[in-house]
């Protein structure tokens, strides 16, 4: 539970901090390209970059400013394979006060950056939003049901693994119960919210109470305030 809390709090915050650099990074390079100068360059070699499972390669451009002085740079962004070849002819975009801080005219070269935080960003601040948000729907959900909703008896059948979710290492527990509508003589099975503990020797009963939606019996809410809280 204390894992999950972090999560909750770490995740959006990670999220909207990395949405904010990406932000960040999209101003500088509109700014960038409204501010400078575009000419032509060549590329002269391309410059290996070696991690511990990649390797990459950024092209090195030559190129010469208005002023006709010669510049050299080394793009900011490198791929596999590479994005040129040896000798290709590129637009460059420079500022005259800083024609070392050039840059290639290309989508990734100038936008590339702000396009892979925003989207690492916004999976980490989807994900933090999705585990706040969706307690508080199914909170929502569970306390309208029990207002308005028909309460009927389900029999017990077990508990089990919610193997669709781990944390730390771990898959919460639900209790699992199951009831016939005598209007339809359909089986209806019903799964409880997650429990970060094992309840099986907290349920002694063979009935577990259920609060449907009497339009509709897949929406549903299984009532478990009769076990003990989880402590922490």
């Amino acid at each position: 539970m204390k894992t999950l809390l972090v999560f909750k709090v770490l995740f959006p915050l990670i999220g909207f901090g990395a949405l904010t650099g990406a932000w960040l990074l999209y101003s500088d390079a509109r700014e960038f390209v409204a501010t400078s100068t575009a000419t032509e360059g060549t590329v002269v070699e391309l410059v290996r970059s070696r991690s511990s499972d990649s390797t990459t390669y950024a092209p090195q451009v030559t190129f010469t400013d208005a002023q006709g002085r010669a510049h050299a740079f080394t793009s900011r962004t490198s791929s596999n394979p590479p994005a040129y070849h040896v000798g290709e002819t590129v637009r460059v975009l420079y500022r005259s006060g800083s024609p070392e801080q050039a840059r290639i005219d290309g989508f990734f070269s100038l936008w590339g950056g702000a396009l892979i935080v925003g989207i690492l960003g916004s999976v980490f601040a989807l994900v933090g939003l999705g585990m706040v948000l969706v307690p508080m729907l199914r909170q929502r959900r569970a306390a309208q049901l029990r207002a308005s909703g028909r309460r009927i008896e389900a029999a017990f059948q077990g508990v089990e693994h919610n193997t669709s979710l781990t944390v730390n290492g771990r898959h919460p527990f639900c209790v699992i119960s199951q009831w016939q509508n005598p209007a339809t003589s359909q089986v209806h099975v019903f799964r409880s919210d997650n429990l970060w503990f094992d309840p099986s020797e907290y349920i002694t009963r063979t009935q577990i109470p259920v609060y449907i939606d009497p339009a509709d019996p897949d929406r549903y809410h299984v009532d478990l305030s009769f076990l003990p809280a989880l402590a922490g």
